[in-house]
């Protein structure tokens, strides 16, 4: 790896984590912001189901990826491998956080969702700036297959906000309802 490449990595993958944190919290208001569109409610929140909570980490850490490609990323083999990875571990990490603690207490706090999230954020960026550096995800084929899991996860993203499956990761707490309904 030339030299200044690991630093390179570190520093917006630090950038990329306060981003993802910010740009975020600012997607669990922007589809009312932008009078309901669909447009905006394919990429934010539309409801406050779990499944639309995870829009707040992959939206914008999707977008900095874009920029990170084309920052440095071209000269990495593993760089949607381990992006893909690294976003899908993020969405875990806040799935389980939330269930967990909602299991134990018995209901949902702010502060507490705020902290999955930071948690989540945390743990994909600290994947990935451990990750990109290395050898790992590089045989032929994987970055492909990253590639098209980020797609693959972006179309599920868009579809799921208008027609998602009947189950508890989609549900609304607060309306009972699921997807868009405006």
């Amino acid at each position: 790896m030339p030299a200044g490449v690991t630093e390179l990595i570190i520093a917006f993958n630090i950038v990329g984590a306060v981003f993802t944190v910010i740009a975020g919290t600012l997607l669990h208001f922007t589809y009312d912001w932008c009078g309901r569109k669909k447009l905006a409610g394919a990429f934010s929140a539309v409801n406050e189901s779990t499944w639309e909570h995870l829009k707040l980490l992959f939206t914008p850490m999707f977008a900095f990826s874009i920029l990170e490609f084309l920052v440095y990323g071209r000269t990495l083999q593993n760089f949607f491998a381990v992006r893909f990875l690294s976003i899908l571990l993020g969405m875990a990490v806040i799935v389980i956080a939330f269930y967990t603690y909602v299991g134990i207490i018995g209901k949902h706090f702010l502060a507490a969702d705020i902290g999955t999230l930071l948690l989540g954020v945390i743990v994909a960026y600290w994947f990935s700036a451990s990750l990109l550096p290395t050898s790992r995800f590089t045989a032929a084929g994987i970055n492909q297959l990253g590639v098209f899991g980020m797609l693959l996860l972006l179309a599920c993203v868009v579809f799921f906000t208008f027609a998602p499956p009947h189950i508890p990761l989609f549900k609304d707490p607060v309306t009972g309802r699921y997807g868009r309904t405006a």
